[in-house]
């Protein structure tokens, strides 16, 4: 919907009026409530939904007339949330990928051949200097089995999909701190009992790690019903990225640091990965606990200016949790655009992360010593494009130029289509190592921009309800991240050869296309009927209780 500087400022007026009638009625009924007044709660529209429904070049007109300045302090309490949320992900990323380079330093294996009978076009010739023997480690202290091994790389997903909706729900009703806090400092303390459990038995290492999951899950709603909260509409883009990318920051040290660690001597090897990475994750949370708030409104050292400044464009009030809509959730297509996207850029990302080591290994046949680095570097590239990449679309975004709607379909075409092409150039790259980094880099690096895509796409439709549906889409989004791997074993079984990744890298080129597709078709980045409806339910529900 489009709207002239004078329809903006006329429905400015229209709400400071409402708001004066509003003020008549409460002197009559302590509460404001009025049953043949349609627009109750409407009337307190918030100026980021103002600016959505007007014209790009209007909305900072709006914001000017509003009177609420953003302020000139070059960091605030929402940039404290933003540092130790991106150092959150880190941690959490780095408890979770450790285990993908430990398990190499724990496991004995053999020195293996390139034996396989298959064609020799299907395959890539081993280099010169290669040595079979590096790529052994007969000093493991375990004897897993392929299946086992991958039944302890998977099983920390059973517990990652079960406390997701639970993560949401849980920090709509006690605050995003304490559920996000506390699910990365258990998250913490488990893993580092994990090399004494992987001691006493292989079930009892499984099984922490099924709860490392769903501590774990309980992370990304908690911290999108936090950034709801905290951070304005039109800094969106730039605050969730920053806070995303510790993902990769995560990914990108852990790998490298991981290895390192596992060659040395320190804490025993590979016990230490998790020792490092476990009590960096409980030196987190005293800051976070000691420095982070639920809300502006309870943050004591938070200045007046950033105060009014996010509580007026977020348009969240602290309170009790509203009554989820859930029908109207479900029926929503903006949503599920948001469930589709999240579940197909899961999946390529699901597939490169835990297989990409893989490739590596058996296609292009990097040593063991490079895999670790090589393997980090195209989350070290997604990482720092995502970085400037949010700068860029936040400036378009504050300076008018781009509308919110804009930003999340160009983001979310860098983000997969970039990808879904990558993976298909993969096909032909055959064994060009340095092409086969190159495209990876690229591919990879481009999924930097979901940030500003899907990423927000909750917070815009319902602020009030972003952490339950962030539980809701990351719950789906998480069966890929045990289903894709599965789907590529099955592929790669006894058959590592250059036509299987072809298949593998066409599954998710696919899957990026479509999912990418229905996604820009069907979303939206205004604030939906059933978010604001639930907040007029909540008030009428609290009045007849009270009278």
């Amino acid at each position: 919907m489009s709207l002239s500087l004078g329809s903006i400022l006329s429905k400015l007026e229209a709400t400071d009026d409402s708001e004066k009638e509003k003020d008549k009625k409460q002197s009559h009924m302590k509460n404001g409530y009025n049953p043949d007044n349609k627009n109750y709660g409407r009337e307190s529209q918030t100026l980021a939904t103002i600016c959505d429904e007007a014209t790009v070049g209007d909305s900072n007109i709006a914001l000017v007339e509003y009177g609420i300045k953003k302020p000139k302090a070059w960091w605030g309490a929402r940039h404290t949330l933003a540092f130790l949320g991106f150092l959150g992900f880190a941690c959490v990323y780095a408890m979770r990928v450790n285990l993908s380079v430990a398990i190499v330093a724990m496991v004995k294996s053999e020195v293996k051949n390139n034996t396989n009978n298959t064609d020799d076009s299907e395959e890539c010739p081993l280099p010169d200097d290669y040595n079979p023997e590096d790529n052994a480690n007969e000093n493991g202290d375990f004897e897993w089995n392929e299946a086992t091994q991958g039944l302890i790389l998977g099983c920390f997903f059973y517990g990652y999909v079960f406390t997701n909706l639970l993560g949401g729900r849980a920090a709509e009703y006690w605050g995003g701190k304490l559920v996000f806090g506390v699910g990365l400092v258990i998250t913490a303390a488990l893993t580092i009992v994990s090399p004494l459990c992987a001691e006493v038995s292989t079930g009892l290492f499984i099984a922490v790690r099924v709860l490392e999951g769903a501590a774990e899950g309980v992370t990304f709603p908690a911290m999108n019903s936090l950034l709801a909260v905290w951070v304005p509409r039109i800094e969106r883009s730039k605050f969730s990225t920053l806070v995303y990318a510790g993902v990769q920051f995560g990914t990108v040290v852990t790998m490298p640091v991981s290895g390192w660690l596992c060659d040395t001597d320190f804490l025993g090897g590979w016990p230490s990965v998790f020792y490092v990475f476990g009590a960096l994750g409980l030196f987190w949370g005293i800051a976070w606990f000691l420095l982070i708030y639920n809300h502006p409104e309870v943050h004591p050292r938070i200045s007046p200016e950033e105060k009014n400044y996010v509580i007026q464009h977020c348009g969240t009030k602290k309170g009790k949790p509203l009554p989820i809509p859930l029908k109207a959730i479900f029926t929503s297509l903006p949503f599920w655009a948001i469930l589709v996207a999240h579940v197909g850029n899961n999946w390529g990302f699901y597939t490169l992360l835990t297989e990409l080591p893989s490739y590596l290994k058996n296609i292009q046949h990097f040593d063991m010593k490079s895999n670790g680095v090589l393997s980090a570097l195209p989350y070290f590239v997604m990482w720092i494009f995502s970085l400037i990449y949010s700068f860029i679309m936040d400036r378009l975004q504050s300076n008018g130029k781009l509308s919110a709607i804009a930003v999340r379909r160009i983001s979310m075409c860098l983000a997969l289509y970039g990808p879904m092409l990558g993976l298909i150039a993969m096909c032909f790259v055959n064994c060009n190592q340095v092409l086969a980094m190159v495209v990876l880099c690229i591919s990879v690096g481009l999924n930097g921009a979901v940030y500003c895509g899907y990423m927000c796409s909750h917070q815009d439709l319902a602020p009030k309800f972003a952490g339950t549906l962030m539980g809701i889409t990351n719950t789906a989004a998480t069966i890929p991240g045990f289903t894709a791997p599965s789907v590529v074993g099955f592929i790669t079984n006894d058959n590592q050869t250059l036509s299987a990744w072809r298949t593998i890298f066409l599954i998710s080129a696919v899957v990026y296309f479509v999912s990418n597709t229905f996604y820009l078709i069907f979303i939206r980045a205004d604030e939906q009927p059933w978010s604001y409806q639930s907040e007029v339910e909540g008030d009428k529900d609290e009045t007849k209780k009270r009278y």
